[in-house]
């Protein structure tokens, strides 16, 4: 809308001004309705947070169970999960592949925006109704402590989707109409041929499985539309065309898949890496490797390595921790003579190389559909991490020879000082493992001490970082992002259950198991196909899917399921940040602030030499397994 239109007035005659109007009240009304919801959001994170450390002061100093905190803490929890999958679709910030759509027209990308809006809101239509019929199922359950009515927690679910489903149409409404009509053409056309179909498809049996899960999942995928709702949309298709499994079965397993309680260190280590950047930590941790080792030959590149190191043990999101470090070191590195093309090339590959730094995200996720003990996986991330970062830094340590430029030992006097400072920022990882080990905390209620560390630091120490007014803006995000991940895994928990009662895992189980070479040739192909599938659909996507379905297999051959996740993950890690589709590696570039094209020659040396690591970890199953 120009600025002329703006400030026409109500009665003007403009034409223009006519139409202006009801494009300014659905902004109003979208604006309104994205605070209400990140105001509830904030509210429930807070809540979940404090329930969390009262449970933990209460067992660990006054030696008392609070025996409801864990079911107020799981009501709670559903709650955050789908008021933050609405804010995310709020704020568009469900994962989702733009590689081809950024390759069309700008015309094109603008009604390829519609149809991605457009199939997130035929899915929220699709489970809307089931999603209050599943609320009504669970009237029947009681909580042991509380004595609540199931119906206060599923609530959520009906609540979640409505809010998403309002913010699609206003968002629906300010698209042009003949984009509009044309999408929902589409999609009439697509469901009217699985409706026409049914019968046919239903004879086919398995042979079903690729029309929804390859050709409707990919396509859906590829026109940009949210991956967490191609997946479910791709099942709920399934389910309603091939067989007589009331959509209720969807919902019921989204729910499920959402609700472990491993699931909420989620929101909890998302809120803790937002705080570790507000406050400094971050900053003065990096301020201090750079004064250490920052003059010797490739030594801003060890900063950033060990830097990635440190914050990934603390953050757990891979884009926080870029998001971290880089802005810190860029400009200096800059200044030795690092091109930009290796300095992409480096943060990227440094992101693949923390994957497993407890507490990733990823390793949460991997705990809660396998079953492992999120304890051990915690124990074994280390030392893979640290081969990899040994293999980097010795890349880093040869490429350095062109480009370095020889800058001065920092004083001993500036080293000390810039150690005192960091001292409180460095203990955070070790109060945070030291809370585990000795049984202070569970790993799901760990981040919670590191939440209150963090804020007791910046507040204390590191005054002038942390301001009040970052504290909605800080809770919003962490909503926003942990409910666009809890999303995905309940949409992907529905896909996984669709794909077992076809007799699919089965398939798959059987051909995997005749893979030539046993379980060496079968960890080879895990190796490609993780690669593959971190590329295509991110990486807590692609562990949440698979992971069910391939693991039983692993343990069936003999593999440890510890040495087994650590190479899976890793493999996940390469394909997440390798061009032309990882995810990761568009936002490495973002936050370099450097165009994407720029570092694809030299990426590659580095995503190379972390492949070959990641095939002596899988050889050599002491590196993940030693320390158990």
């Amino acid at each position: 809308m120009s600025a002329a239109h703006s400030m026409a007035p109500a009665n003007s005659a403009d034409p223009g001004a006519l139409h202006s109007q009801p494009g300014h009240a659905l902004g109003a009304l979208q604006r309104g309705l994205e605070r209400a919801v990140e105001i509830l959001a904030a509210i429930v994170l807070v809540a979940e947070v404090v329930i969390l450390f009262v449970g933990i002061i209460a067992r660990s100093v006054l030696h008392e169970s609070l025996v409801w905190s864990d079911e107020l803490a799981s009501i709670l929890f559903l709650w955050l999960a789908m008021l933050g999958s609405a804010l995310a679709v709020q704020r568009s910030c469900h994962m989702r592949l733009t590689f081809f759509v950024s390759k069309l027209s700008p015309r094109a990308q603008v009604w390829a925006e519609t149809l991605a809006v457009g199939i997130t809101a035929v899915l929220l239509l699709m489970v809307l109704h089931p999603s209050f019929d599943y609320v009504e199922d669970q009237g029947f359950v009681e909580t042991p402590a509380l004595g609540w009515s199931g119906m206060v927690r599923a609530l959520a679910l009906p609540v979640g989707f409505a809010l998403a489903l309002a913010s699609c149409a206003l968002r629906l409404l300010q698209h042009k109409r003949a984009d509009i009509f044309s999408v929902g053409a589409l999609i009439a056309v697509i469901g009217g041929a699985c409706y026409l179909a049914a019968p046919a498809l239903t004879a086919m049996g398995q042979s079903a499985l690729p029309i929804f899960f390859i050709g409707l999942l990919g396509a859906a995928v590829m026109a940009g539309a949210p991956i967490a709702f191609a997946f479910a949309i791709a099942t709920c298709a399934y389910l309603l065309s091939t067989t007589s499994t009331p959509v209720v079965i969807v919902v019921g397993r989204m729910d499920e898949g959402m609700s472990s309680l491993i699931l909420l260190a989620v929101p909890m280590f998302v809120l803790l890496g937002q705080l570790v950047h507000a406050t400094g930590l971050a900053r003065v941790m990096v301020e201090f490797l750079a004064s250490l080792v920052g003059h010797v030959r490739g030594g801003m590149s060890y900063v950033l390595l060990g830097a990635m190191l440190l914050v990934s043990g603390i953050s757990g999101s891979k884009t926080a921790d870029m998001a971290a470090v880089a802005p810190v070191l860029f400009p200096e590195m800059r200044k030795r003579g690092m091109q930009d093309s290796e300095l992409i090339s480096l943060l990227a590959a440094s992101g693949a190389m923390s994957e497993t730094i407890p507490p990733s995200l990823v390793l949460i996720a991997i705990a809660s559909v396998t079953g492992i003990s999120i304890a051990a996986l915690f124990t074994a991330g280390i030392l893979p991490a640290f081969v990899l970062a040994i293999v980097l830094g010795i890349v880093a340590w040869w490429r350095a020879g062109a480009d370095h430029v020889e800058s001065a030992r920092a004083p001993l006097k500036h080293v000390l000082k810039t150690f005192a400072i960091s001292v409180p920022a460095l203990l955070l990882p070790f109060v945070i493992r030291t809370a585990v080990v000795e049984g202070v905390a569970t790993a799901t209620e760990v981040s919670t001490i590191g939440i209150a560390y963090s804020l007791i630091v910046g507040l204390l120490i590191y005054r002038g970082s942390l301001k009040w007014n970052m504290a909605l803006p800080i809770l919003v995000q962490t909503a926003a992002l942990s409910g666009a991940i809890l999303f995905i895994v309940g949409a992907a928990s529905a896909m996984g259950w669709a794909l077992t009662q076809s007799g699919f895992s089965h398939d798959l189980a059987a051909i995997m198991t005749a893979v030539p070479g046993g379980a060496t040739g079968f960890l080879l192909v895990s190796i490609f196909a993780f690669i593959v599938l971190g590329s295509v659909l991110e990486g807590i996507p692609a562990i949440v899917l698979f992971a069910p379905l391939l693991f039983p297999i692993a343990r069936q051959l003999g593999i440890h399921e510890i040495h087994y996740a650590m190479v899976v993950i890793l493999a996940m890690g390469l394909g997440v940040f390798a061009p032309p589709f990882g995810l990761c590696y568009y936002a490495a570039c973002i936050i370099g602030q450097v165009q994407p094209e720029v570092a694809l020659r030299r990426i590659w040396l580095y995503l190379g030499v972390l492949l070959v690591a990641l095939i002596a970890i899988t050889f050599i199953p002491w590196i993940s397994t030693g320390f158990l």
